[in-house]
């Protein structure tokens, strides 16, 4: 989602027409400027989401990697209701798809897509695998892609998920990617006994996302 990666969502998704999905015409409106397959966010979801949520299936190749945060309003109030979207890369750095996805916004986020709903405490927590870089010459870092709905009222992307411990972090790419948008997403990740990846992503409602106030007027 963020203008870092977008060329390489295109050499590594294909560049096939976006059709408009199930939900062509959502409550929500889209924040904060534009967004390369936002509309993902809308296709496939669960009628019924809880606050904890699978992205890679069970055997998905890769070390696992457990994703826990609060999601808070500006005035770090825990946001209850809230739909936490994230996608990423597999093992090999790629976003796999099939035919079938071709012309949908969702084949360029790949089949490594879940969708949490935040509890009463504005938590929210995904299981999955730790990405991989994508397999060209100076990709960016390892990242999970994030967006954010705000149920009637608006979507949008906030920053990636980025590693600390990844060579490919460095003081450059760090101040272009870490904006800030819904908090810093730059995460320590930690692993424990089984060999499970763990990193903390906390998000802030509308931090530094251009006219958010366009939630606020739903």
């Amino acid at each position: 989602m963020s203008p870092l990666a977008l060329p390489f969502l295109v050499v590594l998704a294909g560049a096939s027409p976006i059709a408009c999905s199930a939900h062509a015409s959502p409550p929500e409106v889209l924040a904060g400027g534009p967004c390369d397959g936002c509309e993902a966010v809308f296709e496939d979801r669960p009628a019924k989401l809880g606050s904890s949520a699978r992205i890679a299936p069970v055997g998905e190749p890769g070390e696992p990697l457990v994703i826990k945060g609060v999601v808070t309003d500006a005035a770090k109030r825990p946001a209850a209701g809230v739909i936490v979207y994230a996608y990423h890369t597999n093992a090999q750095g790629k976003y796999p798809s099939t035919e079938a996805h071709r012309k949908t916004a969702k084949h360029r986020h790949g089949m490594l897509r879940g969708f949490a709903r935040t509890d009463a405490a504005g938590r929210y927590a995904f299981e999955t695998i730790r990405p991989a870089s994508y397999p060209v010459p100076d990709a960016p870092p390892q990242h999970v892609h994030m967006l954010i709905v705000e149920p009637g009222r608006c979507y949008y992307y906030i920053d990636d998920i980025l590693f600390t411990d990844d060579p490919r972090l460095t003081p450059d790419v760090r101040r272009r990617m870490d904006q800030g948008r819904g908090g810093s997403g730059v995460a320590t990740p930690a692993k424990d006994a089984a060999g499970t990846w763990s990193v903390r992503r906390d998000i802030v409602l509308g931090e530094k996302v251009p006219d958010h106030d366009r939630c606020r007027a739903k």
